[in-house]
């Protein structure tokens, strides 16, 4: 009888975790795919790295201070007193967790080579870099991200950058490239932060198409520092 309550109880408890972590998903989502396509960071890290830090939204520091990393810092809660960093939003959270990324130069790679489908990279360098101190903490981030299939943000962030860049495109701009000669001399451009493909074809005057095809890109997310053929 006893184990059997204990089998209910846990059936009950998982039932509960998923359904708390499908809730979070659903409520974040467009931020963690807006902060990708604004900085590179693939949705699926932000959101499972959250989701594991912080519950799913339920730990003491995110419900009172929208600390949803673990982020050390002052807070101005009259509610808690805590080491940890207090935010008036969770975006504001999210941004603050890239900025840390972007400005720890061991990070650096990530954001100029890595692609950001690629989140497995992410996740062993974010844990690597010294973000979390237990040995298990890379794969606990790789089994959520997996299990409510995270990454499919990342894809979604690239469809939604690619048709906003395409939509403010000239149609001039849609034709064949005719500047580009065989045999000419090869232009290569050192993505800047706010940089798009948009901006970067109207520049040089190409195409979107062109770059993507020079480059082997498959959606329209940049990185600061990546290198471009054109």
């Amino acid at each position: 009888m006893k184990k059997l309550v204990l089998v209910l109880l846990l059936c009950i408890s998982t039932a509960a975790i998923g359904q708390t972590s499908k809730t979070y998903v659903e409520r974040y989502k467009d931020a963690a795919i807006k902060a990708m396509q604004v900085h590179g960071v693939p949705a699926s890290i932000i959101l499972g790295i959250a989701m594991h830090e912080s519950g799913n939204g339920t730990s003491k520091i995110a419900r009172y201070l929208n600390n949803h990393f673990g982020i050390k810092g002052r807070n101005n809660s009259t509610e808690i007193k805590s080491a940890y960093k207090g935010y008036n939003s969770v975006e504001e959270c999210y941004a603050d967790f890239i900025r840390i990324l972007e400005k720890r130069s061991r990070f650096d790679f990530l954001f100029e080579h890595s692609t950001p489908y690629d989140y497995r990279t992410w996740v062993l360098a974010i844990q690597k870099g010294g973000y979390a101190e237990s040995p298990t903490w890379g794969s606990k981030v790789l089994a959520t991200i997996k299990k409510f299939r995270l990454y499919e943000f990342d894809e979604l962030a690239g469809r939604k950058e690619t048709a906003a860049v395409a939509s403010n495109i000239p149609a001039s701009l849609l034709a064949p490239d005719k500047n580009n000669s065989a045999g000419g001399s090869e232009i290569v451009y050192k993505v800047k932060k706010g940089d798009t493909l948009g901006a970067i074809a109207k520049k040089f005057k190409t195409t979107v198409k062109n770059i993507q095809k020079l480059n082997n890109l498959k959606g329209s997310l940049l990185h600061p520092g990546q290198k471009l053929k054109l």
